[in-house]
C-alpha cells in the first residue's frame, strides 16, 4: 500500500486542505504507537524525531513548524521499515548529508523552551537553515552549521584573534568558492549568541547609589543623589544617550535549566545524593559537611527532591588590563553548582558568571546595590522555582528550586558581602565582640590566644607571654539568633559614594559592633538559619601566614614583622629583655633574635629553595623567586606559598633555628597540609581545633605581638569551618582566581572591557555547550591530559601490557649476556600467567638436586628461561591448545639490542632518566616499588628500555639505582652511610625467596589500580654515593625524630612518585 506523502512538502500550510487532511491521516496512523506515558517522537522541523511530546501536542508542533525533510519512511509512526529505511536530512536544493551532532545540540536547546507546551519561537530558524545546508556541494559529512561551530570552537580553544579568524574565512572562500560559510567573525558571533543564554544590561548611577531597573528603569536621574543617568558633554547630553555605568546581569535560572536539559550533565546533577560519603567521619564533598546536613533538616521539602540546586557564590576584583599601571577594579560575581561531583564542579566549564560589576572603582560597601538582580532571582528560585525538563529522568518535567549555601571570598571582599568590617579591634567575624586584640605601636595585634585554653591551664598564669596572667574566659560561640539580634541594632545607611549622601562617613555606635550594614543576603528566606554563611578563604590565609613567617625568618626589610616598633612593644610589655633595643654610644642597637636566620643561614635557606626540584606540573620554578644575593624570596604567588608551607619550610629551616621554633613551625605546616587534603576527617579537625590553640600560644612565646595580624588569628577558626563546609578545595579561591584569567582573555577592546567580557562569555558559553556533543574534534571535555599515554592494546599475557608512551629520541643499547639473562628472568618471573611453569621447574630442581641445597633458587634463576623455551616449543610442536602466539613469543629470547628512551609517560605520570633530569628544573627520575611486606623501595631511574619479542610484542622496563633505606631505618649512626648501593652484592641479605627477590629491572606500573610487582631490581653495579658529613648528620637527626608531624614531611630525597600523588590533594 502506497502512502501519499506529498502533503509534507506544502509550504502554505494554513490555507491548504491537502496538508490538513494529510496531517490527520498521519496522526491516525501514529496514535497506536504512543508509549505508555503518552509520548511519541515528533517529526516536525524543529524536533526532527529527537524529542518526544504528548500525542495531543503533535498536531500543533507539525502544523506550526512543518514536517521534517528527509523522513521518507515513517518507521516511528506506523509504517513498516524497509531495507532502505532511515532518517536523513534533505536540504532545499536536494543535497543529502548525514546526521551530525548539531541535531542533539538543538534538541536539548529547544527542549528548554518546550516545557509547558509547544514552542512558537522562531529564533532557531537560522540554525535549521544552516543545518539543512551543505557545507560544499557533494560534501555530506558536514553541514554548514556543524563546520562553523567547530571552527569557532577551535578559535576559542586556541585563542585565535578575531582578525586571524576573518583571514581564515577569506582564505576558505578563496580556495573553495562554493563553500557555504559566513563572511566574518562578526556574523559567526551573532549566530552563536543566539545559541547562548544572553545577558541583561542594567544602567547604574555614577555614584553607585541605585540601579535604573524595575521601578527606576524609566528615570533619567538617580533617585538617591539626583545625578544624571547619562554622560554629558560640555554640560549637555550628547546626541546618543550613553550611561555612566552598565551592570551586566546573566540570569541564573536558564543556565541551571540547561544543566538538566542537557543529556551530558543531567545525571551528574544527582551526584551529591547518590555518591556522598557513607562514613560520618569522612568528608569529600560539601554534602558531607554539617552545614549542608543542618540545612536539609531545616528545609525538608527542599531536600526532598535531590535535583534542587545548591549554589556557592564568589566575588573578587581584578584589573582587566593585565599588568598595566592603570588602576581599574572590575568585580565578577561567579556561581558554582555543588550538586556536581567534586572533580568537576570547580572547573571553569561549570562555573557561571552571574554579574559583571563595572569599574573603575570597586563597589565596596555598595556591593548590595549591584547584587539586587541576583538576589531577586534567587528568591524567585527558592519560592516558586522553574519548570525544567530532566533529561535523565522518566518523569520528564519537574519544578527546580535553588538555594545559596555560602560565599567564598578573600577577607576584604568578605567584609563587602557580609557587612562585618575586617578592621579594628573586633575584626574577627567568628569571635565577634570577644576578639582577642591589643594595641601595639602603629597597628592592632590579635594577641592573647591563652584565652582559648581551659581555665585551669598552667599557661594562663605564665607571665612570659605578655607580662600578665590571663583570666578571661574563652570567647562565646555566637548562634544565628545572636547574629540576627546584633543586626537589628544596625542603622540603615544611605547607599552610594556621593559626598553629600552615601559618601558621608558615619561613626558606628558601640551597640553596632563591627557591623556596617545588614547584608542583602538576609532577604533570602533561608539565609539567617545557615551556620556557615561566608567562608574564610584558605588560599589567601595560607599565603599571608607564609609571607609573615618567611619575611620574619629571613629578616626581609619589607615584610618582616620583627621591626623596631615590634621591639619597643616588648619593652612596653616588660617581657623578653634580651630582645629590647639598646644604645651603644650614639647608635641604637637591635639584638639578634633566635626566630630570625643569621646572614649565613639566610643564604643557606635561599640556596636550598633555589636547588629544589619538583615533579613536572607540581609547582612553579621557585629558583626564579630567590634574590640574586640569596637573601630573600621575591614575588611569591599564592600557590608558591602553598608549596613552601606544606613541602619546603619544615625541611629548609630545620637546622637553622632551635628545636622549639622548628617544631612549632612543623605543627603549623602539618595542619595546613591536613586541612588542604582532598578528603578530610571530622575527628582530625576536632583534634586540630585543640592543637591550634597550643600552636598559636607557642607562637606568642616566640614572635613579638606585632607578628599577629588578623590572618594569623583566623587560622584558629579554619578547622571549625572545615567541619561545617567539608573539604577546603571546594571552598577556596584558587578555581575562581583562575577563572578571572579566562575572563581577562576576553578583553579585545580596552576601551570597553566590560562589554568585551560579556560578549566573549556568551559566545564561549554557547560553544562550550556545543562542544559537549563533539567527539571528532578536541574540546575542553575530551582533550587528553598533558601526560596522557594513550590507549594500549589488551593482551592475554599481562607482561605484554607493560607499555608506555616514549618521549625523546630513540637510541639503541646492546646488552651483554648477563644483563639480558637477568632481564628475561625478571620478565618471566613477573608474569602471573607463568606461575604453574615456575612451580613445575622448581619441583624438578628439588628432585634433581639433593635436598636442602642452598643453590636451588640460583639454579632456578639461571636455568628457567632455557627450560621454559624447550617446554613451550615442545608443546607447540604437539599443537597444544594452551600455547598461544603470545606465550610462544614470550618463551623466545629477546634481541641483544634494545631500544632506549630518555623519557616516557606511564599512567599519566612522566618519567625522565637521571641523565636528562639533571639538565631540567623539574625532577621526574624518582621511582618507588612496594615489596611484599610493609617496606618501600625508593630509587632513581637510569634507563628506559624496550625489549622486543617475536610477532611485534614488547615489554618496557626501568633500570634503576636504589636508595638504601634499610640502613636509614636500622642504623642511627653510620659515618659511611651509602645513598645508592648495588644490593646484588650484599651477600649477607637473604634474597633467595621469590617474594624478596632482588632483580635487575623494575617494570613500570601498567594499571593505576595495580601496584608494581613485589620484586625490587638492580641491573648493574651502581656507583656508591657517599653523603658528606653535613648530609650524614641531617639524615641521622631526621631518623631519630619521633614526632608524628615529621613523619608527614617529604624530604628532598623522596621519590617523585610519592610527591606526584600528594599533589592531588593540593
Amino acid at each position: 500500500m502506497t502512502i501519499d506523502k506529498s502533503w509534507t512538502t506544502i509550504r502554505r500550510r494554513g490555507s491548504s486542505n491537502e496538508f490538513w487532511n494529510g496531517l490527520q491521516h498521519f496522526l491516525q496512523m501514529a496514535k497506536p504507537f504512543v508509549n505508555d506515558r503518552g509520548f511519541i517522537k515528533c517529526p516536525c522541523r524543529r524536533c526532527l524525531n529527537n524529542a518526544s511530546h504528548q500525542f495531543e501536542d503533535l498536531e500543533n508542533h507539525i502544523f506550526r513548524n512543518g514536517f521534517m525533510f528527509g523522513y521518507n519512511q515513517w518507521i516511528h509512526h506506523g509504517e513498516p521499515a524497509t531495507a532502505n529505511a532511515g532518517t536523513t536530512v534533505v536540504g532545499p536544493s536536494g543535497g543529502i548529508h548525514e546526521r551530525d551532532e548539531m541535531f542533539d545540540v538543538l534538541d536539548d536547546i529547544i527542549s528548554e523552551d518546550a516545557v509547558g507546551g509547544p514552542s512558537s519561537n522562531d529564533q532557531y530558524d537560522d540554525f535549521f537553515a544552516a543545518l539543512r545546508s551543505e557545507l560544499y556541494p557533494g560534501i555530506s559529512s558536514f553541514s554548514s552549521l556543524n563546520f562553523l561551530v567547530k571552527l569557532m570552537h577551535l578559535k576559542v580553544l586556541n585563542k585565535w584573534t578575531n582578525k586571524s579568524f576573518d583571514e581564515l574565512l577569506k582564505l576558505l572562500k578563496l580556495a573553495f568558492p562554493k563553500i557555504d560559510l559566513v563572511e566574518s567573525h562578526y556574523e559567526a558571533k551573532k549566530l552563536m549568541t543566539k545559541m547562548g543564554l544572553g545577558y541583561s544590561s542594567i544602567h547604574v548611577c555614577k555614584n553607585d547609589c541605585a540601579l535604573f531597573w524595575k521601578e527606576n528603569s524609566l528615570k533619567d536621574t538617580c533617585p538617591v543623589c539626583s545625578e544624571s543617568r547619562w554622560k554629558l558633554q560640555s554640560g549637555k547630553r550628547s546626541g546618543k544617550n550613553v550611561p555612566h555605568k552598565v551592570l551586566r546581569y546573566f540570569p541564573v535560572g536558564p543556565r541551571l535549566k540547561r544543566l538538566f536539559t542537557t543529556s551530558k550533565t543531567a545525571k551528574r546533577m544527582r551526584w551529591h545524593s547518590t555518591r556522598k560519603s557513607k562514613d560520618n567521619d569522612v568528608m569529600r564533598h560539601p554534602v558531607d559537611g554539617k552545614s549542608w546536613q543542618e540545612f536539609d533538616k531545616r528545609h525538608p521539602q527542599f531536600a526532598g527532591d535531590v535535583r534542587n540546586v545548591r549554589l556557592g557564590l564568589a566575588a573578587d576584583g581584578f584589573n582587566p588590563f593585565g599588568n598595566m599601571s592603570l588602576s581599574y577594579s572590575m568585580w565578577p560575581v561567579v556561581l558554582t553548582t555543588y550538586n556536581l561531583p567534586p572533580w568537576i564542579c570547580m572547573k571553569a566549564e561549570y562555573l557561571m558568571l552571574s554579574l559583571l560589576i563595572p569599574g573603575p572603582q570597586s563597589p565596596g560597601k555598595d556591593m548590595d546595590v549591584f547584587l539586587r538582580p541576583l538576589i531577586d532571582e534567587l528568591k524567585e528560585l527558592w519560592v516558586h522555582g522553574l519548570d525544567t525538563r530532566d533529561a535523565a529522568s522518566e518523569n520528564g518535567v519537574f519544578r527546580m528550586r535553588a538555594a545559596l549555601l555560602w560565599t567564598v571570598n578573600g577577607f576584604p571582599a568578605r567584609s563587602s558581602l557580609s557587612g562585618w568590617s575586617g578592621q579594628g579591634y573586633r575584626a574577627c567575624p567568628t569571635c565577634n565582640e570577644d576578639t582577642p586584640s591589643m594595641r601595639v605601636i602603629g597597628k592592632t595585634a590579635f594577641f592573647g590566644h591563652r584565652r582559648f585554653l581551659p581555665t585551669n591551664h598552667h599557661w594562663r598564669s605564665n607571665l612570659q607571654f605578655d607580662g600578665r596572667t590571663e583570666r578571661k574566659r574563652p570567647p562565646r560561640r555566637f548562634s544565628t539568633t545572636d547574629i540576627l539580634e546584633q543586626l537589628c541594632r544596625v542603622k540603615t545607611g544611605i547607599p552610594g559614594k556621593h559626598p553629600n549622601y552615601g559618601g558621608v562617613k558615619r561613626k558606628r555606635g558601640d551597640d553596632e559592633l563591627n557591623w556596617r550594614k545588614k547584608s542583602i543576603f538576609y532577604e533570602l528566606p533561608y539565609w539567617a538559619t545557615i551556620e556557615l554563611k561566608h567562608n574564610l578563604d584558605v588560599m589567601h590565609i595560607e599565603k599571608n601566614v607564609c609571607d609573615s613567617l618567611l619575611g620574619t625568618l629571613l629578616a626581609d626589610p619589607y615584610k618582616s614583622k620583627d621591626t623596631d616598633n615590634a621591639r619597643r612593644d616588648l619593652a612596653k610589655l616588660g617581657i623578653r629583655h634580651e630582645l629590647h633595643l639598646f644604645k651603644d654610644g650614639n647608635k641604637l642597637m637591635k639584638p639578634a633574635a633566635d626566630y630570625t636566620f643569621s646572614e649565613a643561614n639566610r643564604q643557606k635557606f635561599c640556596r636550598f629553595i633555589r636547588s629544589v626540584k619538583f615533579p613536572d606540573g607540581f609547582a612553579s620554578n621557585l629558583s626564579k623567586n630567590v634574590a640574586q644575593n640569596d637573601s630573600r624570596l621575591l614575588w611569591l604567588k599564592s600557590h608558591d606559598c602553598h608549596v613552601i608551607m606544606q613541602r619546603l619550610l619544615v625541611v629548609g629551616c630545620r637546622s637553622l633555628v632551635n628545636k622549639n621554633i622548628w617544631s612549632t613551625i612543623v605543627e603549623l605546616c602539618t595542619f595546613f597540609k591536613q586541612l588542604c587534603a582532598s578528603t578530610v576527617n571530622v575527628s582530625d579537625m576536632v583534634k586540630a581545633q585543640k592543637q591550634l590553640v597550643l600552636i598559636l600560644c607557642k607562637l606568642e612565646r616566640i614572635f613579638p605581638p606585632a607578628f599577629f595580624d588578623i590572618m594569623i588569628h583566623i587560622v584558629l577558626h579554619l578547622p571549625e569551618e572545615a567541619i561545617l563546609g567539608g573539604p577546603v578545595h571546594m571552598r577556596w579561591m584558587y578555581p575562581f582566581e583562575r577563572y578571572l584569567k579566562r575572563l581577562k582573555d576576553y578583553v579585545r577592546n580596552a576601551a570597553k572591557p566590560e562589554g568585551s567580557i560579556a560578549e566573549g562569555y556568551v559566545v564561549d558559553e554557547a560553544l562550550t555547550f556545543c562542544s559537549r556533543y563533539f567527539d571528532d574534534v578536541e574540546t575542553r571535555f575530551n582533550r587528553p591530559d598533558r601526560n596522557d599515554d594513550g590507549m594500549h592494546p589488551t593482551r592475554q599475557l599481562s607482561v605484554f601490557e607493560s607499555q608506555c608512551k616514549p618521549l625523546g629520541k630513540q637510541s639503541y643499547v646492546e646488552l651483554d649476556n648477563n644483563d639480558r639473562d637477568k632481564a628475561e628472568f625478571y620478565i618471566l618471573n613477573n608474569s602471573p600467567e607463568l606461575e604453574p611453569y615456575l612451580n613445575e621447574h622448581k619441583q624438578e630442581l628439588h628432585v634433581r638436586l639433593r635436598e636442602g641445597c642452598l643453590n636451588i633458587n640460583e639454579v632456578h634463576r639461571t636455568e628457567f628461561a632455557g627450560w621454559f623455551f624447550e617446554k613451550i616449543y615442545a608443546m607447540h610442536r604437539m599443537q597444544a591448545p594452551e600455547v598461544t602466539t603470545e606465550l610462544l613469543s614470550l618463551s623466545s629470547k629477546t634481541n641483544m639490542v634494545v631500544s632506549s628512551y630518555p623519557a616516557c609517560i606511564v599512567n599519566g605520570v612522566r618519567f625522565v632518566t637521571h641523565d636528562r633530569d639533571v639538565r631540567l628544573r623539574t625532577q621526574n627520575s624518582g621511582v618507588s616499588v612496594p615489596g611484599m611486606g610493609q617496606e618501600m623501595f625508593y630509587g632513581q631511574l637510569q634507563q628506559i628500555l624496550e625489549f622486543s619479542y617475536l610477532n611485534g610484542f614488547s615489554v618496557v622496563l626501568f633500570r634503576c639505582k636504589w636508595f638504601n633505606d634499610i640502613d636509614l631505618l636500622q642504623h642511627n649512626s653510620s659515618s659511611n652511610f651509602t645513598l645508592f648501593v648495588d644490593l646484588g652484592n650484599l651477600q649477607e641479605i637473604n634474597l633467595l625467596r621469590r617474594d624478596q627477590d632482588v632483580i635487575p629491572i623494575v617494570q613500570p606500573v601498567t594499571n593505576a589500580s595495580r601496584p608494581v610487582t613485589d620484586d625490587s631490581s638492580f641491573l648493574n653495579d651502581a656507583d656508591e654515593m657517599e653523603l658528606s658529613d653535613e648530609e650524614d648528620k641531617s639524615v641521622e637527626e631526621y631518623a631519630d625524630e619521633e614526632t608524628d608531624a615529621e613523619n608527614d614531611i617529604d624530604t628532598e630525597e623522596d621519590d617523585d612518585d610519592r610527591s606526584y600523588h600528594a599533589s592531588d590533594s593540593d
